[in-house]
């Protein structure tokens, strides 16, 4: 899910990607004052209220935070991470059934931990996000597997010089491969096959 960001978010964001990109061999020091900020972890909280989800270890929900008062929440929040006292909980696990009749664990983390997650991947992202190619969909915002498979498709309809690479996320195509579409997805890559 992507709400936009707030204008000061959405600015500090477009900065980071910039310098990112204009100097690739750049370190960044100075990143962890940018997640306390106040409009950060208020960007943070609307995305993982936006996502919902189950509470965890500590049960405590959506509502009940904001029933007790979200601001002194979040103030509580961000005082905890600028003075270097917050700590993750642990993480609830539950099991989920599976198409084939299994189980498989799933870990759920307290909205705190959500929330601190998320802020932290607002101001990391534009700073990766600016190393990426264009070619690479895996866990992008705005982009799914099927885009990536789209874009294999459209691609392999047009005229490449032979032995021309293409990035595919093998992880993806190896599940995809071995269990619901390998004939077509080997039809999709035989253009681009030694």
């Amino acid at each position: 899910m992507s709400l936009t960001p707030p204008i000061k978010v959405g600015k500090l964001q477009a900065a980071l990607h910039d310098k990112a990109k204009r100097a690739p061999s750049y370190r960044f020091y100075a990143l962890y004052d940018k997640v306390w900020r106040d409009d950060v972890l208020r960007h943070a909280w609307e995305r993982c209220r936006a996502n919902d989800g189950a509470p965890g270890v500590d049960r405590q929900s959506f509502e009940q935070i904001e029933r007790a008062g979200l601001e002194t929440w979040l103030g509580e929040l961000s005082r905890q991470l600028r003075e270097k006292r917050y700590r993750p909980d642990a993480v609830r696990r539950v099991m989920i059934p599976k198409a084939d009749g299994k189980q498989r664990p799933l870990g759920i983390p307290t909205i705190k931990d959500r929330v601190v997650q998320m802020a932290a991947a607002i101001v990391l992202e534009p700073i990766f996000e600016a190393d990426l190619p264009h070619e690479q969909f895996g866990y992008r915002p705005e982009r799914r597997a099927h885009d990536a498979v789209t874009y294999i498709k459209l691609n392999s309809q047009t005229a490449r010089p032979p032995h021309t690479a293409v990035p595919v996320n093998h992880g993806y195509c190896g599940r995809f491969f071995h269990s619901q579409h390998p004939d077509r997805l080997r039809s999709w890559l035989r253009p681009f096959l030694l």
